[in-house]
């Protein structure tokens, strides 16, 4: 979360550079602010707003050019499976349908870098294969930088793995090499007096 906030101009370093796309991150976002969308852990959306309007909001406020601007909304809402939800009010979402519409609004800029915090923390077992569906369908679109202590989600989602312990970088690699080098059995099982037993009995 913290290495987020860094990245995205929400906190300020005490030492050190950051870039984004190439672009060095300034306190505030600054002019990286254009080159990624950002969907923090506890999304914020107005309840009274319809799905359609928020994003056509957000859109407005980033920038997108009015011409665009309702091509790129019907694009967000197929893309998170929200469009019969659309006209309905974001109160009476689930928490899954929330999430997909949070991270629609980060998208809607069709950003090269997309930072997501915690994505599926506070999700049930429904929402969760939702909104994980639908960050494994951005492979190849968009570069997503997510933050998650879910170890199943890195392994389901995942390309590259970085580790982080009191802020040092422990080890960075491809998500099969660490699972190569560090996943071990949690349980072993020995059965006693199981010798001499034929097949099927056990």
């Amino acid at each position: 979360t913290t290495t987020i906030k860094l990245l995205t101009g929400l906190a300020r370093p005490t030492a050190g550079r950051a870039w984004v796309d190439e672009v060095p991150v300034e306190h505030g976002g600054g002019a990286a602010r254009r080159h990624f969308g950002y969907l923090p852990e506890d999304p914020r959306i107005y309840g009274w707003m319809k799905g359609r309007e928020f994003l056509a909001l957000v859109g407005q406020l980033a920038g997108v050019p009015d011409a665009e601007l309702k091509g790129r909304v019907d694009e967000m809402l197929e893309l998170s499976g929200l469009r019969e939800a659309a006209g309905r009010r974001v109160g009476g979402y689930s928490r899954g349908m929330r999430q997909r519409l949070g991270l629609a609004q980060a998208l809607i800029t069709r950003p090269p870098v997309v930072f997501l915090d915690e994505p599926t923390s506070a999700l049930d077992p429904v929402g969760r294969r939702e909104v994980l569906g639908l960050i494994d369908a951005l492979r190849g679109q968009t570069t997503v930088f997510i933050s998650t202590h879910i170890l199943a989600d890195v392994e389901r989602i995942c390309d590259q793995v970085a580790v982080l312990n009191k802020g040092k970088l422990v080890t960075q690699a491809g998500r099969q090499e660490l699972v190569e080098r560090y996943a071990a059995p949690i349980f072993e099982i020995e059965l006693a007096g199981a010798e001499g037993r034929h097949n099927g009995d056990l």
